[in-house]
């Protein structure tokens, strides 16, 4: 499936344009939220293989609800070599089709269901992941991007 193009606003005061990115292989990561324990660790997971992602001729970038200031006090706490988009009125959740009803300390809750996709170098959704639980997972995401570059 080809991704439609679009465009959102995304950290250090850049704009994401799919089209940009042809040639690149992109991982795009769906996350429910800025600072918290599963979101760190998923985005620590992948500042520290970013190198070998950039080595398969593939770029990184998280999306969350989350405000871009939020978002840029995320990326420098954690050092993170890649931008993040902020899609706070959920068009990008709604494309993907990542929100979901969670179970919150016994209420329901509409959140982002943790998902990843990666886009090959000519705009195709070429794997998804969804519902995913963090340990592993980045290094899964690095083994497929290896088969495809």
């Amino acid at each position: 499936m080809t991704v439609p193009e679009f465009s959102a606003a995304m950290t250090g005061e850049q704009t994401f344009r799919l089209s940009d990115f042809r040639g690149k292989n992109l991982v795009i990561y769906f996350y429910p939220k800025d600072n918290t324990p599963g979101c760190t660790t998923e985005g620590i997971q992948f500042r520290d293989l970013y190198p070998e992602f950039q080595q398969n001729n593939t770029l990184i970038f998280g999306i969350s609800r989350d405000s871009l200031r939020s978002h840029e006090g995320f990326k420098a706490k954690l050092a993170m070599p890649f931008d993040l988009i902020s899609d706070p009125d959920e068009t990008l959740c709604a494309m993907f089709n990542v929100m979901k009803i969670k179970n919150m300390y016994g209420k329901q809750v509409r959140g982002v269901d943790r998902c990843t996709f990666v886009i090959d170098g000519a705009g195709t959704l070429v794997k998804e992941w969804r519902g995913v639980k963090v340990p592993g997972h980045v290094a899964d995401i690095l083994d497929f991007v290896k088969t495809i570059t």
